[in-house]
């Protein structure tokens, strides 16, 4: 059977970002990062993205977490684009811009337990109905076998990898995702007086990057990278 995943182009973008990694390219002994400038990120691995080819190229402006149901959309596309338009899988193309609350939804279970992430944002765990301490919409409750996509699997089957909404099952189809820099640090600053925390900004930014989840790009402006992604790359816009 054939492998719809794109595995290989996936797998290729998975190593280009796990290579140049998050934090090689900050100042660590800066006292402020407010504003990245083009030295003090992987501005490279962006415009990769900008130059992708691809007949169907589609971000996702996603602000909001809304218990995953925005990524859902992503989901939906994907299938509806291959399935419904006879899209070949391997020329789709999907960026998820995730800024705003949902910008922390790019940060793994460290974070959201020692920051206490769901607490803040008053976002429950599916699964406990308590205040999340873990990302509650990354992991995939597929495993790598299971995910596994073929030209026999059934869209319209609830349990299948083709309705696999977390974050990691669309990593899987091929999905990036971003994480706006600037917006972690006004969030950093917002959570230090929630908390009430001794913490200096920049210490908590930096703790926090070293824990992205897997294969996430962080840009230094979201609302930037919007409008190249647009205009340069000629990716289709939809907000969620």
């Amino acid at each position: 059977m054939a492998d719809l995943t794109r595995r290989s182009f996936s797998s290729k973008a998975a190593a280009c970002f796990a290579a140049l990694g998050t934090l090689s390219g900050l100042n660590q002994s800066a006292q402020a990062q407010i504003v990245w400038k083009t030295a003090q990120w992987k501005l490279a691995s962006f415009e990769e993205l900008l130059g992708e080819k691809a007949r169907v190229k589609q971000l996702f402006d996603i602000t909001q977490v809304e218990d995953g149901a925005s990524l859902a959309k992503v989901k939906n596309s994907l299938n509806g684009l291959h399935f419904g338009f006879g899209v070949p899988a391997d020329q789709i193309r999907m960026i998820g811009g995730l800024h705003g609350p949902a910008n922390l939804l790019n940060y793994d279970d460290y974070v959201w337990s020692k920051y206490k992430i769901g607490a803040w944002l008053k976002i429950n765990d599916p699964k406990t109905r308590e205040p999340a301490v873990r990302n509650p919409i990354y992991q995939s409750a597929l495993s790598e076998e299971a995910a596994r996509i073929t030209a026999g699997t059934d869209p319209d089957d609830e349990s299948s990898p083709l309705q696999d909404a977390s974050m990691q099952g669309l990593q899987r189809r091929g999905v990036r995702f971003l994480s706006c820099h600037t917006a972690l640090e006004e969030q950093v600053r917002q959570l230090i007086k929630h908390y009430n925390l001794s913490e200096d900004p920049e210490t908590i930014v930096r703790d926090m990057l070293a824990h992205t989840v897997p294969h996430v790009l962080v840009v230094a402006s979201m609302v930037s990278a919007i409008a190249l992604l647009q205009s340069e790359g000629r990716y289709s816009y939809v907000t969620v």
